[in-house]
């Protein structure tokens, strides 16, 4: 008898742990979406900061005591758009003129730490030290910076109120440095693309690509698509600055740099988009007369396919780098295979048939090595709506409000990243941040006015 109680109780214990998300229906996705809607309402302005210590200007934040006093590069704009769908559902003509001050105040916080020589910091803290300050304790031209979005978040703040960028006319010259260093000193001459520095606060933590890579080696595709749209972005605010010249320039480099990434990053073989290893040895000429290895053929190539499944091969889709045929490749053999991305939660980070695979909770670095993250599901998602691919998007919308929904419900608050094949949550209650999109999804599942990026 108490052995068959104990195999009772095993089983039990066996179902609570591999307990799945809500069912996707009707039903539960109306539920839910209702549950995200009230929450979200309830809390956004929890991300408001007024002006305090080397922030001159309000700001956003993530959310979570993790982050009181942090203005963060690709968060605050990611949580901008959230935001900014809020208000469409549910805000007053005074909320609008609210945000406002706080979309700004992001951009300009960042503008005000920038300079002739284009760094600006990834983050600013209320005691950040100034400029000066900084620049004597790091080497600017071997430090990362922050990533290629401040020009798409300033260029999305002026799309938001009707194409007004004076604002930024003064902080314009800091934004075309910031880009211009990137281009001028962070770029691989022989493939034309971006690289990392190091793999210090590059967003996606430990991305393996990247991850104790040796320093300048890691060409990114997640930084490559980024930056392609940083330049569109740049092209944008140009124009609406009367800048044709300027506008033009950007263009270009856009264009060029997208075909750069086409021909480099883009795998045949396995129809998906990697980064590259940069780390090559120069092929020089004989120092002196006689026999010398390699002179009768060296190597013809300036990089090597890094081909670990990792999510940012979905940012060519994102950015609109893909071809159709390309675009197709991607969604059939890569997407829809749920042996490599496609999860119960939406996309894992990384494949777990990578060695490197690891879902245990990590704050630093955070853990990208394949839990599912929000902003992961959102940028495949758009990718997936720009090639037309509507089905598969409205299904990782719905499983993305499936599982922010039923976070909501057992616990009052979202997490920063979840476990790709039941939902748990893994890591820092009360993470808001990118997790917002959840709502953008949501509008456009049902057939409202759906706010996005630039």
């Amino acid at each position: 008898m108490k052995k068959i109680l104990f195999l009772c109780f095993g089983l039990v214990v066996s179902v609570s742990l591999t307990a799945q998300l809500p069912e996707r229906n009707a039903g539960n996705l109306k539920k839910y979406k209702a549950i995200c809607r009230q929450h979200i309402y309830k809390n956004m302005k929890g991300m408001y900061r007024q002006p305090v210590g080397a922030l001159k200007y309000p700001f956003l934040v993530p959310g979570s005591g993790q982050y009181a006093n942090q203005l963060w590069d690709w968060d605050s704009w990611l949580s901008d758009i959230a935001l900014r769908q809020i208000i469409v559902e549910n805000g007053t003509r005074d909320d609008r003129e609210e945000l406002i001050a706080y979309e700004k105040g992001c951009i300009l916080n960042f503008l005000s730490y920038g300079g002739g020589d284009g760094w600006i910091p990834i983050c600013i803290f209320d005691n950040t030290e100034e400029r000066w300050q900084l620049l004597q304790k790091i080497n600017p031209w071997k430090t990362n910076m922050h990533k290629p979005v401040l020009a798409q978040h300033a260029a999305f703040v002026v799309e938001q109120t009707g194409g007004d960028a004076e604002w930024l006319r003064e902080g314009f010259y800091n934004l075309q440095t910031f880009v211009g260093k990137y281009l001028n000193y962070h770029r691989h001459k022989a493939t034309g693309l971006l690289y990392w520095e190091n793999d210090e606060m590059i967003g996606v933590d430990n991305d393996p690509s990247t991850f104790y890579r040796p320093h300048g080696s890691s060409g990114s595709i997640f930084l490559n698509a980024l930056m392609y749209r940083e330049l569109l972005a740049m092209a944008y605010l140009a124009r609406q600055l009367r800048m044709p010249d300027l506008e033009n320039r950007f263009t270009r480099e856009a264009e060029e740099l997208k075909e750069d990434i086409r021909k480099h990053c883009w795998d045949p073989r396995d129809g998906f988009y990697y980064s590259v290893d940069l780390n090559l040895l120069p092929v020089e000429k004989p120092a002196a007369p006689g026999f010398h290895y390699h002179t009768g053929q060296p190597r013809t190539y300036d990089c090597l396919i890094q081909r670990f499944s990792v999510w940012s091969g979905f940012m060519a889709l994102w950015a609109g780098i893909a071809t159709p045929e390309q675009a197709r490749e991607i969604v059939e053999r890569q997407y829809r295979d749920s042996r490599l991305f496609n999860a119960a939660a939406g996309v894992r980070s990384l494949s777990p048939l990578e060695k490197m695979y690891d879902v245990r909770a990590s704050g630093n670095p955070s853990s990208w090595q394949g839990p599912v993250w929000i902003c992961v599901n959102y940028f495949v998602f758009r990718g997936l709506l720009r090639y037309g691919y509507t089905e598969d998007a409205r299904e990782l919308a719905e499983k993305t409000v499936l599982l922010l929904g039923r976070d909501y419900e057992r616990f009052g608050a979202l997490h920063e990243y979840y476990m790709p094949d039941n939902g748990e949550p893994i890591l820092n209650k009360g993470f808001q941040n990118w997790n917002l999109l959840v709502l953008n999804m949501a509008a456009w599942l049902d057939g409202k006015e759906t706010v996005n990026e630039f």
